[in-house]
């Protein structure tokens, strides 16, 4: 058996996702960020020529981003977020060469996906918002597409990952800006910095679905997530409800 924890952010996925470790240490843990079998976010998906030209123009730190980098059907996925250093520009460098933010054109962004879907072989896996955050995300938020395309994209996904074992676990928040706020102070520095808030906002608000209906801030961001966890609901009642167990976590 293999499980994809899911929910919004600060549903509590990463301590779940933890918690189900601690009690089955034979499994393998993919938090989000790190190289995965079936999750591209925060990773970037490079051809040789490219791999090639930014080892050369990164050279000092050559080691670590080779370290961190596997080879994948001809293509080099580099975990370069978990690479620490104080080059000025390389995370958002290698950020252009991710998957998501309307990078590459959606029939390709969906191709990557199910392929990778479907060569996944998982075994005692678990997997931090892997099966619909980041796709789910990209899908609204550059792509714009409507819900009805995204859940006629999850019927393939489900054909993809025909004959494997695995469970979702969905955590379902009882107020979604509660939720955000708790993470929003959660992430924030000892000084009381906010780290996570400002990126998130920016992410939505430079989104040309943001754009076109004019979310913005907070307020935009829980609309937002209120539209993402009615549309993953409807994905689970209509393609994965034999395979999800709902966690409701009062907030």
């Amino acid at each position: 058996m293999n499980y994809f924890v899911e929910g919004i952010q600060g549903a509590g996925k990463s301590t779940m996702v933890r918690q189900l470790l601690k009690e089955n240490p034979e499994y393998k843990l993919y938090m989000e960020g790190d190289y995965s079998p079936v999750e591209l976010a925060w990773n970037a998906y490079m051809t040789t020529a490219e791999y090639k030209d930014m080892l050369e123009k990164y050279s000092q730190i050559r080691n670590e981003i080779i370290a961190k980098t596997v080879e994948e059907n001809g293509r080099k996925v580099v975990a370069y977020t978990q690479i620490i250093t104080d080059i000025s520009g390389f995370h958002k460098d290698l950020e252009r060469y991710e998957i998501y933010n309307g990078n590459i054109s959606r029939e390709e962004f969906q191709d990557i996906v199910l392929k990778r879907f479907a060569a996944w072989q998982g075994n005692k896996e678990i997997f931090e918002c892997s099966l619909f955050q980041n796709i789910i995300e990209n899908q609204i938020l550059f792509y714009e597409m409507s819900d009805e395309e995204i859940v006629a994209f999850y019927h393939k996904v489900k054909q993809a990952l025909s004959g494997k074992e695995f469970t979702i676990y969905y955590i379902e928040v009882d107020d979604v800006r509660k939720a955000e706020e708790t993470i929003r102070r959660e992430r924030s520095d000892e000084q009381g910095n906010e780290l996570w808030f400002p990126i998130m906002i920016a992410y939505l608000e430079n989104s040309p679905y943001a754009q076109k209906h004019q979310l913005k801030g907070m307020d935009g961001l829980v609309e937002h997530l209120e539209h993402r966890c009615a549309l993953e609901k409807r994905i689970i009642y209509e393609v994965f409800r034999n395979k999800t167990d709902f966690i409701r976590r009062k907030l």
